[in-house]
């Protein structure tokens, strides 16, 4: 069974930097893309970055670009998301997922990135 565990949220100012990771386990974790995505209140869930499976290549919502950076070590199964210089507006529960080029079958639990102003 495919477990993805987020880690890494909590509060912080704006201007500040948080460093999420997500833990993967239940298939080969090389093999597949990976992407965190994010929710804020009442709003749908969005896309935030994406890397394919070897790490080469990576994507991201231009609202985040020059601000976050996903990296992942696929050794230890982990992908990461190293947030800068964030903002309230970037406050929302993030979701880390799992899949292919055709989309993303597996999903984490989410964990809460709170932003202060």
């Amino acid at each position: 069974q495919v477990q993805l565990v987020e880690s890494g949220g909590g509060l912080v100012q704006t201007g500040g930097s948080l460093t999420l990771s997500c833990a993967a386990s239940g298939r080969t974790f090389s093999s597949f893309r990976m992407g965190w995505f994010r929710q804020a209140p009442e709003k749908e869930r969005d896309f935030v970055a994406g890397i394919t499976s070897t790490g080469r290549t990576t994507y991201y919502a231009d609202s985040v670009k020059g601000r976050f950076t996903i990296s992942r070590d696929n050794a230890k199964n982990q992908v990461y998301l190293q947030m800068n210089s964030l903002k309230p507006e970037d406050t929302a529960v993030y979701y880390c997922a799992s899949g292919t080029s055709r989309g993303y079958d597996y999903w984490g639990q989410g964990t809460q990135v709170t932003v202060s102003s």
